[in-house]
């Protein structure tokens, strides 16, 4: 496993990662003006901008706005396609930020852009100074930054967060979150909540422990620390906050010093619960023969309190799990009624092929249901429990001394019936849009034992397609019956997010460089875009000077071509890139 992980980073040219801070192109008086925490969680029903990631705190990643449609969407048009530039064109899997006539994003190797969203002429870059010997499992990618009055936000992947004045580009505050050396990394997008910033961690497969923590917005001090792993320490003001969970309750030994449950996509807040919904990783390593027990709080949601840290309840999707499951995915609040009664819930499609709905309230299940082809690991959920009916033929078997232990078919594979690329859930129908993939493994496990900043796995795995047609399938759910009302297979993997309209549209992005757009209610393919590059990223829209725009990343890259085996040599004569592509309608 070490020599594929190895293998894995080499295309990463980790070695030349010398960096250096781009000049402002233009540099207006600094003013502390800007975004307030109260203007981002109304984010969801402000049309003139986008200001979190997932485009409001429960990042339904739905507009309310229709002037773009399902009768017009055929005639968009681009109106500017902005480069990264350099030779850093890797995974490009941002979501834009859009304030004050400007566009933020961050790129490949944790840079940031300003562009001008009129013209998309470049305003100002960031280069993060990353040193050499950063160890980012899954590419150089950065999903997206925060914004809050005049500063922007982001993490990097030498484990920093860093905020930026949002005008010049200047840095304000820069603080180390964890040390790279260990094998930690971030690249998820921030969260603003009551004036601090909420953040996660990556590095699951280095034998890291996963973290929930905040900052003061204006200055980066830390306000609390929560770690994902039972027996860890949290941290409230610099003071001792009480360990997580009960030592060694579903941890053996000492495992827990080890025990992964990496943050690695950040969260969704909830204000009328006043709770932030956060995903954990993989337990660590990956041989769940060593780690007998549940290994809470990893492959779970967790429900925190914002003001202090604490847990208030949790939901672990795949318990013990020896797959590489995670539980990361994002956790979308959503209103709906079921059996005749209204209820306050949350959906998740997980990496393990079901969706999930809970009461968001308290965390108690309400429904799984698969949303994928196959899931050979899983016979379905208990509904009284909520836990998997295991398939126990379909676990990795044990090592046997030095020899590996019995192999498995699994499906899905290790990335996913869904992977880090968000859904979205449309207020208009009802339905939540899943980028899925269907793919299985042979997956074994391997003997193992941790050391610092090496790769902690114990397994080892060859991804296959398990359909003729497809791997890739976007699929509308009915959260209220678990039943798929319609589904677009693609021929290459989904990796990009989805966003969805009053307008009754959908889209989202291929490897194949094609920005789509979908009927929201029967799936029909109604417009395409050939960007030049694959489309991992995530769309956003936004109204300027009466019109309505539609932006998106393009930039091949990600888990696939890396981790894909079998399956990433398909594609890969895909170009990469690096570029902001933005659309609208041609006026007439």
């Amino acid at each position: 496993m070490k020599s594929r992980l190895k293998r894995g980073l080499g295309g990463l040219a980790l070695g030349s990662l010398t960096m250096t801070c781009a000049i402002a192109l233009s540099a207006p008086a600094i003013a502390a003006d800007g975004p307030t925490s109260q203007d981002i969680l109304n984010d969801a029903q402000s049309t003139g901008d986008v200001l979190s990631y997932g485009m409001g705190p429960w990042a339904q990643r739905f507009s309310p706005m229709t002037q773009l449609n399902s009768d017009n969407v055929k005639g968009l048009v681009p109106v500017f396609a902005s480069s990264l530039g350099g030779e850093k064109q890797r995974g490009q899997e941002s979501q834009p930020i859009v304030y004050d006539g400007t566009i933020y994003v961050t790129g490949s190797y944790s840079r940031v852009f300003a562009f001008d969203s009129r013209t998309g002429e470049k305003k100002w870059e960031y280069d993060a100074r990353l040193p050499d010997g950063i160890m980012p499992c899954c590419d150089v990618v950065n999903r997206g930054a925060a914004i809050h009055g005049d500063k922007i936000i982001f993490a990097t992947l030498d484990a920093h967060l860093i905020a930026l004045n949002r005008h010049t580009g200047k840095v304000i505050w820069n603080k180390t979150i964890a040390d790279y050396q260990a094998g930690y990394s971030a690249t998820a997008a921030p969260m603003i909540v009551k004036d601090m910033v909420i953040y996660g961690n990556s590095g699951g497969e280095f034998g890291i422990v996963g973290r929930a923590e905040a900052r003061d917005v204006n200055t980066g001090e830390l306000i609390w620390s929560r770690p994902t792993v039972e027996g860890n320490m949290g941290t409230l003001h610099g003071q001792d906050n009480g360990i997580t969970g009960k030592l060694n309750a579903t941890w053996p030994g000492d495992m827990w010093k080890t025990g992964g449950g990496a943050t690695w996509l950040g969260g969704t807040y909830d204000p009328g619960t006043n709770l932030i919904y956060m995903g954990t990783g993989n337990p660590g390593p990956w041989n769940s023969n060593m780690r007998p027990g549940d290994n809470l709080y990893t492959a779970s949601t967790l429900a925190i309190d914002p003001d202090t840290g604490t847990i208030k309840w949790h939901y672990q999707t795949t318990p013990h799990d020896g797959w590489d499951f995670d539980g990361v995915n994002e956790f979308i609040p959503f209103d709906a009624t079921i059996n005749g009664k209204p209820m306050k819930l949350g959906a998740k499609a997980d990496r393990n092929g079901y969706f999930f709905v809970l009461d968001r309230t308290n965390g108690k299940f309400v429904s799984a249901n698969k949303f994928v082809m196959q899931t050979t690991w899983a016979n379905g959920y208990n509904p009284k429990t909520g836990r998997p009916n295991f398939i126990d033929d379909n676990r990795p078997g044990a090592p046997n001394g030095a020899e590996k232990g019995k192999s498995v078919f699994a499906s899905p594979s290790f990335l996913g019936g869904k992977n880090w690329m968000p859904m979205a859930y449309s207020q208009a129908t009802g339905l939540f849009y899943i980028p899925s993939n269907d793919w299985g493994m042979d997956i074994w496990n391997e003997p193992i034992t941790y050391k610092k900043g090496a790769a902690y796995l114990g397994a080892e795995f060859t991804i296959k397609p398990i359909a003729p047609d497809h791997i890739g399938a976007l699929r509308a759910m009915d959260p209220t019956t678990g039943k798929i009302v319609w589904e677009y297979k693609n021929k290459a993997p989904l990796w990009g997010g989805v966003l969805t309209t009053a307008g009754n549209l959908v889209f989202t992005g291929t490897p194949e460089g094609y920005l789509k757009a979908f009927d929201a209610r029967t799936g029909q393919e109604l417009w395409k875009f050939q960007t030049g590059s694959g489309v991992v990223g995530s769309p956003i829209t936004w109204e300027q000077d009466g019109e309505q725009y539609v932006a998106v990343m393009s930039g091949w890259g990600g888990a696939v071509p890396l981790w894909g085996g079998e399956v990433a040599k398909t594609f890969k004569e895909i170009s990469q890139g690096g570029s902001l592509w933005v659309f609208k309608l041609p006026k007439h």
